[in-house]
């Protein structure tokens, strides 16, 4: 242990981790939504809106979705922009209303927490109308009749109907009428049931055997299939539900009446009908290998690898000050500075990082009020959670130095912060560069449990590409060489500098 005197206090403290901060800059900076209801669609009817529809002077609004169902939601893979069918008439709806929008692509059990957080004004994402979530959001006018098939493989003959699932596994999406069908169905025909997130996914499952059918909607599984998914339909459509766009409920009224203006003018006007043939009667994708695939996806994937490498270089700079902050606090002898460091560390390396990004995300902004903003709630995620691995790297840092150092230097007259700045923390930093190193590749790998939030790094890009094309396998291998040569290049930039520096 080191021999620290008493006067040992915040002051101290600040000082030397500003020091040991400019020195390993130095040496390492380059370096959720009720299921819904099984009742006909014919019951389920949207309430009327409570104004009616005025001109809204241009006004944005921002808009949440899914991420991964197409053909009503999904991001072209050549120009990268959001399209399908709710993203079609919805831009229509606010060219003729005279407003703006703001898509965020989140995924839906995210996008409703924002709506209902206050993060975001609306939600159009295939969401069916139903008495549950009536309760929690005012509906437009129905946009779109739904309805259920089952699909399974394309290799599978075995499977001819309900009546050949019992004992087997079946999947569909969470939240979905899908899943509200075949969990309606499970007991007649005693099959289990699996919800997963994404369409993509629940494909992939039946693909590798992991399931033998999926539930999904009749257009979601048709252009799934036009796009060589590697699936086939052997069932009848269940009749559906309706679906609608929502707001927050006894909130934006004047923008649900203008979607309800406006999808009466595009229906009138033939152009509601347009957009429906060209996704409902999807053309067959051309296929071509994996690496005209990375060639195609490179505009998307690398405004992706962008954010990614942006938002760990912000948070790891953060998380570095307080690791040394912290650091320096676990080694006091304040019982009260120690006391704090140690919660701090308890709580974020106790806690998974995902509740910390929705909270920072949906969660504050509901109990503030205040709107917030996803990179600054990304960075605050990841700086929080690496800080406290950094602050155990930091204190065992500095206890390793031998505290004979720390004598010979008082001994010589120097001061206990200009022993510490000058003798045991340029010796600490070398000792502790490998792991900090170490903890700036995790952040980086980390980042990617940002794509929940609606964070665009570039797994998100990855997961855009596949939920429309549904070549997964060949997209997550890109992202996985892409990961690889950039931890790869870091590592080698990171080990150099440290060699320059600490040698």
């Amino acid at each position: 242990m080191h021999s620290t005197p008493s006067r040992f206090g915040l002051r101290a403290i600040a000082g030397v981790a500003a020091a040991a901060l400019a020195m390993l800059l130095g040496g390492t900076a380059a370096h959720a939504a009720p299921a819904p209801t099984s009742q006909p669609a014919a019951v389920v009817q949207a309430q009327q809106p409570a104004v009616l529809p005025a001109d809204l002077g241009g006004k944005k609004f921002t808009i949440a979705t899914d991420t991964t169902f197409a053909p009503f939601e999904f991001r072209d893979t050549s120009s990268g922009e959001l399209v399908g069918i709710d993203m079609d008439i919805l831009r229509a709806i606010a060219k003729d209303q005279n407003f703006q929008v703001d898509i965020q692509s989140l995924g839906f059990q995210a996008a409703l927490s924002a709506v209902t957080s206050g993060q975001a004004d609306g939600v159009i994402a295939g969401m069916s109308i139903t008495d549950e979530r009536k309760k929690i959001f005012d509906f437009s006018e129905p946009y779109f009749e739904s309805g259920v098939q089952m699909a399974i493989s394309a290799k599978d003959d075995t499977i001819k109907g309900y009546e050949d699932l019992k004992g087997k596994t079946v999947v569909a999406k969470s939240g979905s009428e899908g899943l509200a069908e075949a969990q309606k169905l499970s007991s007649q025909y005693g099959f289990t049931v699996k919800a997963l997130d994404q369409s993509a996914t629940m494909y992939e499952s039946v693909k590798n055997q992991s399931a033998v059918a999926v539930f999904d909607d009749y257009p979601v599984l048709a252009y799934g299939i036009a796009q060589g998914n590697g699936l086939k339909v052997v069932t009848e459509k269940i009749p559906g539900g309706q679906y609608g766009f929502a707001v927050q409920k006894g909130k934006n009224g004047e923008l649900l009446a203008a979607f309800n203006d406006g999808l009466a003018k595009l229906k009138s006007s033939g152009e509601y009908q347009k957009i429906l043939d060209q996704y409902l009667n999807p053309k067959a994708a051309s296929s071509g290998n994996i690496f005209q695939l990375a060639a195609d996806s490179w505009p998307a994937l690398s405004k992706g690898l962008w954010n990614t490498v942006v938002i760990t270089i912000v948070a790891f700079v953060i998380a570095l000050a307080l690791g040394l902050v912290f650091g320096f606090m676990k080694v006091s002898t304040s019982r009260v500075l120690r006391g704090v460091a140690t919660v701090y560390v308890a709580i974020f390396r106790g806690t998974p990082i995902l509740v910390w990004a929705f909270l920072f995300y949906f969660g504050l902004p509901q109990l503030t009020g205040v709107k917030g903003d996803i990179f600054w709630a990304g960075v605050a995620t990841l700086a929080l959670n690496s800080g406290a691995y950094l602050t155990e790297i930091v204190r065992g840092g500095l206890q390793s130095v031998d505290p004979g150092q720390m004598e010979a230097s008082r001994s010589l007259g120097l001061g206990w912060g200009k022993s510490m700045q000058r003798v045991v923390v340029p010796q600490a930093v070398k000792i502790s560069t490998p792991s900090i190193i170490n903890q700036l590749v995790i952040t980086l790998k980390d980042s990617s449990l940002l794509l929940t939030i609606g964070f665009a790094e570039l797994l998100y890009q990855a997961q855009q590409i596949y939920a429309a094309n549904f070549r997964t396998t060949e997209m997550l291998i890109i992202v996985g060489v892409i990961y690889f040569i950039v931890i790869t290049l870091l590592t080698w930039l990171a080990n150099y500098v440290d060699k320059k520096v600490n040698k």
